[in-house]
């Protein structure tokens, strides 16, 4: 049996060498480092087929004499340590690279990427060190849990109004526009009134998020639900009820799924990216459909005079609500652009791509 070489390819951090020995089924295997060569033999399946294989490699600088190494079916992979954290211009100590030597595109870096990768990796253990001496939450379990719980029966909640509208819009067509209210609003009542805990929460400090953000949601969405919707009988009638009833209940069955899973420390990459993208178009679309409403209650609310504030005779008989909503709008859309900033921060955060490793 005649003896060969293999294809190997190489990487390098600043403290270790990769070697990947394209070598299947590889039997006695003798790797060793002397002198800062590294001597490999073993017998396998390489390029010309079942063969003895080996190969030196003199390194360009000293390397720690003990080798590990990790035999799969299709390959050996080796790993050298470095004696000194270092960035080396080339692998071996003769500058014309052997043959059968390879960069490993796989695993390759280059230098500023691998400073940015052992950063991050003392970053995560000096993270790991400080929580490790903080002080563990007694009722982190209990808030996991209550949480959990919270942003399960949210999505069930808007799942129901998602599912009931889009159904009834496939039956009955343009007709189901004009119903909504009186089919959906019971249960957009208790979603809503529920919704006050995602204010409660950060006031309390079971989680760490900003208060003003929930708060202007709520408050937005209540003045719509209660004040616009609920007190109006000429507004549940109308087609703008089932527009922005729609757009809330699609943000919210990808929201609340997402906090749901992260509560259990789990992650799905399409529901992270869908939770931080879609709100894009229809956060500002939701916002203009609210906006549309308030404008179709003004000429209501000043002609039966509810909600009027009563004035003295001399400044004449009432002040209309209408004035008020009015004021509303403008704060509803300033409201948008601290929500819209808010939230374009949390999306470049969880959303930050990964550097490639591949140049």
């Amino acid at each position: 049996m005649q003896t060969l070489t293999p294809h190997v390819y190489w990487a390098q951090r600043h403290g270790e060498i990769y070697l990947r020995v394209e070598l299947s089924d590889a039997q006695d295997l003798d790797i060793s480092v002397h002198e800062n060569t590294l001597h490999f033999r073993a017998q396998g399946h390489g390029a010309k087929g079942d063969n003895e294989y080996e190969f030196s490699l003199e390194f360009l600088e000293s390397v720690e004499p003990q080798v590990t190494h990790r035999s799969t079916q299709r390959q050996v992979n080796i790993t050298v340590r470095k004696q000194e954290h270092s960035w080396w211009d080339r692998l071996t100590l003769q500058e014309r690279k052997p043959v059968f030597l390879a960069p490993d595109f796989d695993r390759w870096m280059e230098e500023s990427d691998a400073e940015m990768e052992l950063r991050a990796k003392e970053e995560k253990i000096s993270k790991i060190s400080v929580e490790s001496r903080s002080p563990k939450d007694p009722y982190l379990g209990l808030k996991r849990g209550y949480l959990f719980m919270y942003n399960l029966v949210q999505f069930l909640g808007f799942s129901w109004i998602f599912v009931n509208m889009t159904v009834r819009l496939f039956i009955l067509g343009q007709d189901s526009l004009y119903d909504t209210f009186h089919t959906i609003a019971d249960m957009m009542y208790f979603c809503q009134i529920l919704a006050v805990v995602e204010v409660v929460n950060p006031a309390l400090g079971i989680v760490r998020t900003g208060l003003m953000p929930p708060l202007i949601q709520l408050v937005g969405r209540n003045v719509i639900l209660f004040v616009i919707f609920g007190s109006l009988e000429d507004m549940q009638n109308k087609a703008v009820v089932f527009f922005v009833f729609y757009l809330w209940s699609i943000i919210e069955i990808f929201r609340y799924p997402y906090y749901m899973l992260a509560c259990i420390s789990t992650e799905w990459t399409m529901l992270t990216w869908l939770r931080y993208s879609l709100w894009i178009p229809l956060y500002p679309m939701g916002v203009l459909a609210e906006a549309v409403a308030v404008i179709q209650s003004l000429p209501i609310f000043d002609e039966t005079r509810l909600f009027s504030i009563p004035l003295p005779e001399s400044l004449g008989s009432s002040l209309s609500f209408s004035y008020s909503l009015q004021i509303y709008l403008v704060l509803m859309f300033l409201g948008l652009f601290i929500n819209f900033r808010h939230l374009f921060r949390q999306r470049k955060r969880r959303l930050r791509p990964k550097r490639r490793k591949l140049h």
